[in-house]
């Protein structure tokens, strides 16, 4: 069998050793080299166990679990509801998430300037939110990039959208100042506008030639073992890390 390199290095990045880090699980420290020294697969207990140590999702440190029937029947738990188009998903499931939230508010679109025009107090509740010791994280396109006035063409609205993008900018002002709420500017392609709260996620697909508004939105919900959350919110991390920030 060969080593497993991703769980060494998970371990070496979370500064755990192999006793530590089975201390930790409550296994044998034996177990854990067979782990990493042959490959040997674990108990699914103690593949989320390990997953939620590390910070990494089991079928990351795992490549074999991939095909797992349990592993994909809490992904497919995670769907909570399917909403026809954004403008559907009723401001109170806005209004319920955002005020929840008690760890991390993750916000990923061009503009999304429909959170100011349909959530009372939007800017203010997340203020309130950072002042509470709730991590926000603000993602919103930068103007100036070529990918924003790509996408605006290609949703038949040419330079609009960088000026949508520009309203948000100016709507988000006051709470930039805030501690507690980080803020970029991307120029990346979108494929879907991320919007998380705590373990709920809202994904807004983006449909080529239409406007984000007509595509459908998934509610989500992350349930251990399950995938697709993760999968979204390693997407936000990858356009988060490239992004500018905003003084």
């Amino acid at each position: 069998m060969s080593s497993n390199e991703r769980l060494r290095g998970a371990l070496a990045s979370a500064g755990l050793t192999v006793q530590s880090f089975s201390e930790q699980l409550e296994v044998d420290p034996k177990t854990v080299e067979r782990w990493i020294t042959q490959g040997r697969l674990p108990h699914r207990r103690h593949r989320l166990n390990a997953g939620a140590l590390l910070g990494k999702p089991d079928h990351y440190l795992w490549e074999g679990t991939s095909s797992d029937p349990r592993a994909k029947s809490a992904s497919e738990a995670e769907l909570i509801h399917m909403y026809p188009n954004r403008g559907s998903v009723p401001v109170d499931t806005w209004l319920a998430l955002l005020s929840s939230a008690t760890e991390s508010v993750d916000l990923l679109a061009y503009a999304a300037t429909f959170l100011h025009d349909a959530v009372p107090g939007f800017a203010d509740e997340l203020v309130t939110k950072a002042r509470a010791g709730v991590r926000v994280r603000l993602l919103f396109g930068d103007p100036q990039a070529d990918a924003v006035q790509r996408r605006g063409d290609e949703e038949g609205i040419g330079e609009l959208l960088a000026a949508r993008c520009g309203i948000t900018w100016r709507y988000f002002a006051g709470a930039l100042t805030s501690p507690g709420v980080q803020a970029r500017q991307h120029g990346c392609t979108l494929y879907a506008s991320l919007f998380r709260f705590d373990d709920a996620l809202l994904v807004n697909p983006h449909a080529y030639a239409a406007p984000a508004g007509q595509s459908p939105v998934l509610h989500l919900n992350r349930i251990p073992g399950g995938r697709v959350v993760d999968h979204y919110l390693t997407s936000f991390d990858a356009v988060w890390n490239s992004g500018v920030t905003v003084q």
